[in-house]
């Protein structure tokens, strides 16, 4: 089989490559690898079950079209300023402009058309007075909210414009590895997700990886066997924090997430907020190891009676150790040991007595965790003492700024870690050093979010029509 393109991995990059291509009335054969299933076959039992069940080969939540996008809170962040590397590449005017474009698209396919953190700004500018006398920095970023089940709505009209259109997707399939000849991509070699057989060739000369985090390990590999530049990338290792509405209440409504970066002391790395969730749902991802990784949702029409965000500490590795991706594994299955397999959830008032948190002691507290599943114990035993100070210390600094939010019933799960994939050395086009061989969206390590994953695939259909 012999396409004009093939796209590994059907994420908001790899969707957006496609759809741009079909909007400008491309005469190419597209063909989308996907490892997981269609948006609307994808389904978690927990729903039911209230508890995972830890499914094989791949987890629904992470994994499908859409990729974890689906199944996260749905927010498109508006401005070039988050969202990853890719203006330094192309530039913030171009980056502001297509992310325009794009929101148009995701408007067109039903977002929701009420952007947050665009009004009060009375309001914002004395969260910022807080945010500097805290020593942190308030990050402006107007908000579009799709929710958790509106964006899956979204992504599933998408997928019908796709095959309507003729592209061709393959669920179910997994890329084993490329096949490269004097420095160029020809084909790449696939199979059953499941039984990882049934091996297949399929010919083109323009590959792109738009695997997302989900596959920084699989691309990593792929790296290395073929000689594909890149650089040691970030790894963030945190927790997802969850405080009772009424503490989160003023910076909710005013600007419905709250970006804000630190660095705290004794070492002065970044720490941030990330994934603000306004009466949100503390949820569970699964990697292809079992290791299970905390995350948020917030849905439209569903509210719980807790805000909860990430809190990130960020590390580089340079020189004798410069594998972040295995050293935030390493952390989170020793998080995962300590829970039997479960997300582990400590009170921020037992880490600082040096206790355990204890089941009934959850059932004491006004935040009641809503992740049902969530086992009490120790994260100050499995999280390594730098990041975990960060966070420490952030959080104080975080109670400046919203009151209570550093209250001793604060509820930190473990372990929230973010696999950026290694970053790989592209060139203007987004094209490796092998000649046909690109990489998009979260996976080349130049985005990090759905709106400038979404904006790479724009930027690629057009570089390939033009």
């Amino acid at each position: 089989m012999k396409y004009d393109v093939i796209i590994v991995g059907a994420g908001p990059s790899g969707i957006f490559t496609a759809l741009e291509m079909v909007r400008q009335k491309s005469s190419k054969k597209v063909l989308i690898i996907e490892k997981g299933r269609a948006i609307d076959k994808r389904h978690c039992p927990k729903e039911e079950t209230r508890s995972c069940v830890y499914c094989k080969p791949y987890c629904d939540i992470t994994t499908g079209f859409s990729g974890a996008g689906a199944f996260s809170d749905g927010k498109l962040s508006l401005s070039y300023e988050v969202g990853g590397d890719l203006p330094d590449k192309i530039g913030s005017d171009q980056a502001q402009q297509f992310i325009d474009y794009t929101d148009g698209i995701y408007l067109e396919y039903g977002a929701d058309t009420k952007v947050e953190g665009v009004e009060n700004s009375g309001e914002v500018k004395e969260i910022r007075k807080k945010a500097i006398e805290a020593g942190l920095k308030l990050v402006d970023c107007p908000i579009r909210h799709l929710g958790t089940e509106k964006a899956q709505e979204i992504y599933l009209k998408l997928q019908h414009t796709l095959l309507e259109a003729g592209v061709e997707i393959r669920f179910h399939t997994m890329v084993k590895d490329f096949i490269i000849e004097e420095g160029k991509a020809k084909a790449v070699i696939i199979a059953d997700a499941k039984t990882k057989k049934e091996e297949e060739t399929l010919l083109s000369d323009r590959i792109i990886v738009a695997t997302g985090r989900k596959g920084a390990d699989w691309l990593q590999e792929m790296c290395l066997k073929h000689n594909i530049n890149h650089s040691a990338g970030t790894v963030d290792i945190g927790v997802r924090v969850e405080v009772r509405n009424e503490i989160m209440e003023r910076v909710n409504d005013v600007l419905y997430e709250s970006k804000l970066i630190g660095y705290p002391a004794p070492f002065k790395n970044k720490v941030r907020t990330f994934c603000q969730n306004p009466g949100g749902f503390v949820s569970q991802e699964n990697y292809d190891n079992d290791l299970a990784i905390v995350n948020g949702h917030s849905y439209k029409d569903r509210k719980s009676s807790n805000t909860n965000l990430a809190i990130l500490s960020s590390h580089n590795f340079s020189h004798p150790f410069n594998q972040p991706i295995q050293y935030g594994k390493k952390v989170a299955e020793l998080v995962n040991m300590l829970g039997n397999g479960k997300i582990l959830v400590q009170r921020y008032g037992d880490i600082l007595d040096g206790k355990r948190t204890w089941q009934h002691e959850l059932q004491q507290s006004n935040v009641r965790p809503t992740l049902p599943d969530a086992i009490a114990g120790d994260l100050a035993s499995a999280i390594p003492y730098r990041p975990l100070l960060n966070i420490l210390n952030f959080i104080k600094a975080m109670d400046i700024v919203v009151p209570g939010f550093a209250s001793r019933e604060t509820l930190l799960y473990g372990p929230e870690i973010k696999f950026y994939s290694n970053k790989i050395n592209l060139d203007e086009n987004f094209q490796t050093n092998i000649k046909g061989l690109y990489c998009l969206g979260d996976s080349s390590g130049w985005t990090r979010g759905l709106m400038m994953a979404s904006v790479m695939g724009v930027l690629m259909a057009r570089g390939l029509e033009g």
